[in-house]
């Protein structure tokens, strides 16, 4: 007998809500300049994603997730930044998930969302690469504010709590949906 989640009505609640609320244009562009800052951040620990990158200055992307979406370009530095408005994408990629926490769900349990993907495919290649080869290493950046013990220590407690999560959210995965 399959047994229902108490947690279950969130799912309409979060998609309603998701649908309903749009947030203004100043917190839109705000949050894609720190999304940005973010992602170059990691870019700039790993030499080799930054060379890959330098192969495609000038190139667009463009992530679009249900009415939000975010186009970046490749700077000849090989790190990203918000593109011009207008700008036509030389790829884009296409969030077709629509459910939220099944979005969460996906990412907890180290899968990947399922993408529509167009345009030019050594980008759409590159970007797959930085996606299976480049991790925020969060150790490191707690170490330089608090030194080595105490970010050890950290990093350590949230390796493990992140485990278990991820094992409660897989043993609640319905059969079937399973992410490969």
């Amino acid at each position: 007998m399959a047994t229902q989640s108490p947690f279950s009505f969130l799912n309409g609640l979060v998609e309603r809500a998701v649908e309903v609320v749009q947030p203004p244009s100043w917190l839109v562009h705000e949050t894609q300049q720190r999304a940005v800052l973010f992602l170059n951040h990691v870019l700039m620990q790993e030499r080799e994603a930054m060379e890959r990158l330098v192969r495609q200055k000038g190139r667009v992307a463009r992530v679009q997730w249900r009415n939000f979406n975010m186009a970046l370009v490749v700077t000849p530095a090989g790190l990203l930044n918000l593109a011009p408005e207008g700008a036509t994408p030389d790829l884009q990629l296409e969030i077709t998930d629509t459910n939220p926490l099944a979005l969460a769900q996906a990412a907890l349990t180290g899968g990947k969302p399922n993408l529509r993907i167009e345009g030019d495919v050594q980008l759409a290649a590159e970007i797959n690469w930085l996606v299976d080869n480049v991790e925020w290493d969060v150790e490191e950046d707690m170490a330089r504010i608090m030194g080595d013990v105490p970010a050890h220590t950290l990093a350590t407690l949230g390796r493990t709590v992140a485990g278990a999560i991820r094992q409660f959210v897989g043993g609640r995965m319905p059969a079937g949906s399973a992410q490969q």
